[in-house]
C-alpha cells in the first residue's frame, strides 16, 4: 500500500482577511506598467480557447465568469469558456481519462472527483502563488495565510481552495431576538431549545436530502471541539473505530435524542435540499441548520426579509471539552485544480491567477457574500450582510482555536454516506446501528490497497 504522508496541523487563520477593502485600480492600468513576463507570467497564447468547467453550486459560476471577462480584457485575442457542473466526477473522469481535461476546475460538490485518484494527474499550485497579481505584487503575498495546507496531499500542493469558508450552525438573530432565546453552545442546550421550540409548532432542525451529510460536518466538527488532536487525527487518517469514539457517540446520541424526541422536521430524505432549506430561511418551520458560509448566498431568493442570518460555532459537549466553545471549523474551501494534461495550461493558470485579483475577489465578496482567500476585499460592514459580519466574529472569537479536515473529501465516500446519514435523520437506525454503517464504509477504504492513502500527522 502506497502512503504519503502530510504534516496539517490546525489550519490558523488571521482575521485580516474580514477587514476593509482596499482602493481597487482599473484592470488595465494596472498591468500596463507592469513588464511583459509579468503581465503574461505563463505565457498564455495569442487567439486561444480556455476551458473552465465550474460547480454550479452556492455560489453559481458568475464569479468565474467574471474573472473571465477580466482575462479577455487583458488579452483581447483569447476566448474563455465557462461552464456550469453539478457532476464533476461523472463528467470529467472521462476526460481526464481521454486526455482532454480541462484546463481549470472547481472540484466541488456532492459528486467532487476523490484527490486520492488524480493526485498524480494535477499540477502543482506553487506556480501561480509566486507568480505576480494583476495588481503587481507576489499573488502568495496577497493571500491569508495557511491557504496551501487543505489542498496540500502529501507533498503535493495540487488544489488551491478559493473561498474562505467559515462552518457553523446558522439562525435568524431576529426570531431568536422576538422569542428571547439564547443561541445553545451545547448539545443539550440545543435539545432544551428543541423542547421549547416544539411547544410553539416548531422544530430544532431539519434537512434536505442530498445535504444530509451536512450532519456529518457538524458531528465531525462536535467531536474534534471533544476530543481534539486525538479525534482530528483519528476522522484524517480514516483509522478504523473512530466512529465508536466517544465523542461521536456522544453526538450521535444527542442527535438521536433530538430525531426521536420529534425535533427534527420530518420528511427530509425526500425532499431537495434547497427546498428544506427555504423551509428554514423562508418558513421558519425549523430554528437552526448545519452549513457553511454558502448558505446565505444559496437562499437568497429564498429567504425572508429581516431574516438577519447568522452563525455561530457547531456545538460543544460539555466543559470537559478540549477545544473552547468558540472553536470554529473554518478553512479555505471551492478547491480550483489544473491538470497537468490540459490543452491550455497556461490558461488556466491565468484564469485562476486573475480570479485572485483584488478587483475579481472583491465581487466575489461583494456577490456572494463570502470572503475569499484574498486579503482586505470584505469591508467592515460585510457589504450589509449579517452573515458575513458574524463570520468576521466568529473568527476573531475562535483566534488560535480553528481546525478542519479533509478525509472525506480525498476519498469521495460522501455518496455512500449519504445513504447512511438519511436513513439515521430519518429515524430509521438507532445510534449502534448507523455508528456500524458508517465504519463499514470507511472501514473499507482504509482496507482497501488499491486506494492511496494520505497518512496525516
Amino acid at each position: 500500500m502506497f502512503k504519503k504522508t502530510i504534516d496539517r496541523r490546525s489550519f490558523l487563520l488571521g482575521t485580516t482577511a474580514l477587514v476593509a477593502a482596499a482602493p481597487l485600480g482599473g484592470l488595465l492600468g494596472s498591468t500596463s506598467a507592469l513588464a511583459q513576463d509579468a503581465a503574461n507570467p505563463f505565457g498564455l497564447a495569442d487567439g486561444s480557447t480556455v476551458d473552465a468547467v465550474i460547480f454550479n453550486g452556492g455560489y453559481g459560476i458568475d464569479y468565474v465568469e467574471f474573472a473571465a471577462g477580466l482575462v479577455q480584457k487583458n488579452h483581447p485575442t483569447v476566448t474563455v469558456k465557462v461552464s456550469p457542473s453539478t457532476q464533476i466526477a461523472q463528467e470529467l473522469q472521462p476526460r481526464f481519462l481521454g486526455g482532454n481535461p480541462p484546463d481549470l476546475i472547481d472540484n466541488s460538490g456532492a459528486q467532487a472527483i476523490g484527490f486520492s485518484a488524480i493526485i498524480d494527474q494535477l499540477e502543482d499550485m506553487n506556480a501561480v502563488l509566486d507568480a505576480p497579481s494583476l495588481e503587481g505584487t507576489k499573488i502568495r503575498d496577497t493571500l491569508v495565510g495557511g491557504v496551501e495546507k487543505p489542498g496540500t496531499f502529501g507533498d503535493k500542493f495540487v488544489a488551491l481552495n478559493y473561498v474562505m469558508t467559515v462552518y457553523g450552525i446558522w439562525y435568524s438573530a431576529s426570531l431568536f431576538e422576538a422569542n428571547g432565546w439564547t443561541p445553545p453552545t451545547t448539545w443539550a442546550e440545543a435539545i432544551e431549545l428543541g423542547k421549547v421550540a416544539k411547544e410553539k409548532g416548531l422544530y430544532l432542525f431539519g434537512w434536505g436530502k442530498e445535504a444530509a451529510t451536512y450532519y456529518r460536518t457538524t458531528a465531525v466538527a462536535s467531536a474534534i471541539k471533544a476530543g481534539g488532536d486525538e479525534v482530528r487525527l483519528a476522522v484524517d487518517n480514516f483509522t478504523p473505530g473512530f466512529w465508536s469514539h466517544p465523542a461521536f457517540q456522544a453526538v450521535f446520541t444527542a442527535l438521536y435524542e433530538i430525531i426521536s424526541g420529534g425535533m427534527m422536521k420530518p420528511g427530509g430524505a425526500g425532499t431537495q435540499f434547497t427546498a428544506a432549506q427555504a423551509q428554514w430561511s423562508n418558513d421558519q418551520s425549523f430554528l437552526l441548520y448545519p452549513s457553511g458560509s454558502w448558505i446565505e448566498n444559496e437562499m437568497k431568493p429564498a429567504t425572508k426579509a429581516d431574516f438577519k442570518m447568522t452563525g455561530m460555532p457547531e456545538l460543544s459537549i460539555d466543559a470537559n471539552d478540549k477545544l473552547p466553545k468558540t472553536a470554529l471549523h473554518a478553512t479555505a474551501g471551492e478547491p480550483f485544480i489544473i491538470p497537468a494534461g490540459a490543452l491550455n495550461l497556461a490558461g488556466g493558470k491565468e484564469l485562476l491567477r486573475t480570479m485572485l485579483s483584488k478587483e475579481a475577489a472583491t465581487n466575489f465578496a461583494k456577490t456572494k457574500l463570502a470572503p475569499t482567500i484574498v486579503k482586505d476585499t470584505v469591508p467592515a460592514d460585510g457589504f450589509g450582510s449579517t452573515a458575513l459580519v458574524s463570520q468576521s466574529k466568529l473568527l476573531a472569537d475562535a483566534g488560535n482555536d480553528v481546525f478542519t479536515w479533509n478525509s472525506f473529501d480525498l476519498y469521495g465516500t460522501n455518496q455512500d454516506e449519504l445513504v447512511v446519514w438519511n436513513s439515521f435523520l430519518d429515524g430509521k437506525l438507532d445510534v449502534a446501528a448507523f455508528t456500524a454503517a458508517l465504519e463499514a464504509i470507511t472501514s473499507a477504504v482504509y482496507n482497501d490497497p488499491s486506494v492511496t492513502k494520505v497518512e496525516v500527522k
